[in-house]
This record gives C-alpha cells, structure tokens and sequence, in this order.
C-alpha cells in the first residue's frame, strides 16, 4: 500500500501571498496546485492579515496538507517590511498549527538551493525548473506563486534528511555515527 504526503509551500507576504502545493506518492512528486492570494486591494494591514488566515486554513480544509513549508522571511534594511512579513508569516503559521498540520521553515538560500543548486538563483531561474521537474504547462505572471511551490518541493527534498547539529567529514563518519540508519 503506497503511502501519500500532501505538501502545502507558502511564499508569506502582504502584497501577494503565494502558495504551491505537492502530493508525494511512493516518493515521486505529483503537481496539485498552485496560485497566490492578491492582497494589494486592501488598504488595511490588518484585513490582509486577516485573508491570509483565512485563505490559509481554506487551503488546509480543502487538501489535507500533511505538512507545511513556509519561506522564511530574509533580512532586509527596511525594518517596517521585515514587521509586515513577520507577520504575514506567523498568521499564515498560525492558521496551520491551529489546524495542527506540522510545520518547517525554510531559508529563501535554501529553498533556491533545493530547487536550482544555486542560493542565488533568480525568482525566475527557480520557475523554469519547477516547470521542468513538475511538467507544468505554463508559468504564472507573478512568481509568489512558484515561491510557494518551490517550499514545497524543498521540503520534499530535504525530507527526512539531518540537517541540525550534525557534521559529517565523509561516509565513514556518517556511518560511525547512523549505525542503526545503515543496513549491514
């Protein structure tokens, strides 16, 4: 019996919130979703934040994500965006720990490293591969969108990895130290 993972990846912010989403069956990708939520109309931060809640859990009610990925927000000068995408960030969270669907963060790096095997890949650059690896058929205007399904995908990446407090010099120390990971 082949087991299914739904990913959900969320680009948070207050302008566009993209969003993307993954079914992972017998350990292949299938494409299921992907859009954004245009914010702009609002003129007040807080209905934004409000929407992004709402759309959020929406998502969640609709698919059944086993799991989130969320992009980070990265370090900016202008701390007032930060703020606003702090926030946009914590309600999109919030929506899924309300729901208690598990959650990951990812750094912007990490997610284009995933995606393209450059951190400094352009928003485009990391679309067109989403479009290969996923067969896409046609990319949207604005990339929020695919920023949300490369979370997605990142996270199917990085899946089962260890990735905290662990350093390996080679496979030898990998396997001195994931003697119960390594068949014999």
């Amino acid at each position: 019996m082949s087991k299914e993972t739904i990913i959900l990846g969320i680009d948070p912010g207050t302008t566009i919130m993209g969003f993307g989403i993954i079914k992972v069956v017998n350990k292949q990708m299938e494409f299921v979703l992907l859009d954004e939520l245009l914010l702009k109309k609002y003129d007040d931060h807080y209905l934004r934040l409000k929407k992004i809640f709402e759309r959020t859990t929406q998502l969640i009610d609709t698919y059944h994500p086993d799991e989130i990925a969320i992009e980070a927000p990265f370090f900016g000068k202008n701390v007032q965006s930060m703020l606003k995408l702090g926030r946009a960030q914590g309600v999109a969270m919030a929506a899924g720990l309300a729901r208690e669907v598990s959650i990951t963060e990812y750094a912007p790096k990490k997610i284009k490293m995933a995606i393209t095997g450059n951190g400094n890949a352009s928003k485009e650059q990391v679309a067109k591969m989403l479009k290969s690896l996923l067969n896409l058929k046609t990319l949207p205007k604005n990339l929020d969108s695919t920023d949300g399904l490369a979370a997605a995908v990142c996270h199917f990446y990085n899946k089962g990895r260890i990735t905290i407090g662990k350093n390996y010099t080679g496979w030898s120390a990998f396997v001195k130290q994931n003697e119960k990971r390594v068949k014999k």
